[in-house]
């Protein structure tokens, strides 16, 4: 069945470091899915160190037989047909616009197909899920109005919860958040509340679940513990607007962050993660092939399943890819 359908994860993580083997994406490839996105920089990550990863990353995927770039829908198509995995870029935060709004055509040019503004801090632009309450500033406008302009998807994963419902408000375009959980299932600063559903909903806009343990409440993450949450997305706005963002994070043989990082203050310990992510445990691509059994087995139809596994994704790029 899975071969039979679109599968899109919506954000994925590699090592940020210059000796990262991108072919290792092709777990997921192995898993069923189609399309991934892959986080190429973060609030916290230099603009040079981000402009190196891109393209190192692009040039492995360019040059390999097994991956395809993918700028456009065509591509995904073309790839899903070669058997390939398609691969585009995220970003996380908006610092690396260096409060230059026209720097996102810019990053556009280089493969980044989403991007969320603000990464668990506040800064210029918005504000974090794990800092004080802020909304959109006025340079946040700015940013949204250009993300939509040139065809970023606009994702509000990791953001706070003003500032998401300031975006979904004026968005002229679907918006998602590729990577996050349901709060009134467990209550933790990166989850979505009811609002933040209804309201991206209301965009036309996509939820994806991710694997993380920690926004479970669990040890490890299972195919039932997804199903459960995707039990209540469809009860509250239905399966148009589920998605998966799984946040797999590839292993890195040593540390890929910037030196210096202050780990407590990005991932800060009143929030639950207690040594950074260091003890998060991400559920493998390979739960997708579960879920589908078990989506099956609560009644999903097969449309409703490749809806949730891809299609609802792949619409919303529709609307937001230039």
């Amino acid at each position: 069945m899975i071969n039979d359908m679109l599968v899109w994860d919506a954000h994925a993580c590699l090592p940020l470091l210059d000796d990262t083997h991108v072919l290792a994406l092709l777990k997921h490839h192995r898993a069923g899915v189609d399309f991934v996105s892959v986080n190429v920089g973060m609030d916290f990550n230099p603009v040079a160190d981000i402009l190196r990863f891109v393209a190192h990353f692009r040039h492995q995927i360019e040059h390999s037989a097994q991956l395809h770039f993918a700028q456009t829908l065509a591509d995904i198509d073309d790839a899903k047909r070669n058997g390939q995995l398609a691969v585009a870029f995220d970003l996380e935060g908006s610092r690396m616009l260096q409060d230059q709004p026209n720097m996102v055509a810019e990053f556009y040019r280089l493969g980044v197909r989403q991007m969320h503004l603000a990464y668990n801090r506040n800064n210029s632009v918005a504000g974090g899920c794990h800092d004080v309450p802020q909304g959109l500033t006025r340079l946040g406008y700015q940013v949204l109005e250009a993300l939509e302009r040139v065809g970023i998807m606009v994702d509000c994963s990791h953001m706070a919860e003003q500032s998401t419902l300031d975006i979904m408000s004026v968005a002229s375009k679907p918006v998602c958040f590729s990577h996050t959980n349901v709060k009134a299932l467990h209550d933790h600063g990166r989850c979505v509340s009811d609002a933040q559903i209804d309201a991206c909903a209301a965009t036309g806009g996509v939820i994806g679940l991710s694997g993380v343990n920690r926004f479970y409440g669990v040890t490890d993450v299972t195919a039932a513990d997804l199903a459960a949450q995707i039990d209540y997305l469809k009860k509250r706005v239905g399966v148009n607007h589920i998605g998966l963002g799984l946040d797999y994070m590839y292993p890195a043989e040593r540390d890929d962050n910037p030196p210096g990082l202050d780990r407590h203050y990005w991932w800060p310990t009143s929030a639950g993660y207690f040594t950074g992510l260091g003890d998060i445990r991400v559920c493998e691509p390979s739960v997708i092939r579960h879920l589908i059994m078990e989506l099956s087995e609560r009644g999903y139809s097969s449309q409703e399943v490749e809806a949730i596994l891809g299609g609802n994704f792949y619409r919303v790029a529709q609307q937001c890819w230039r």
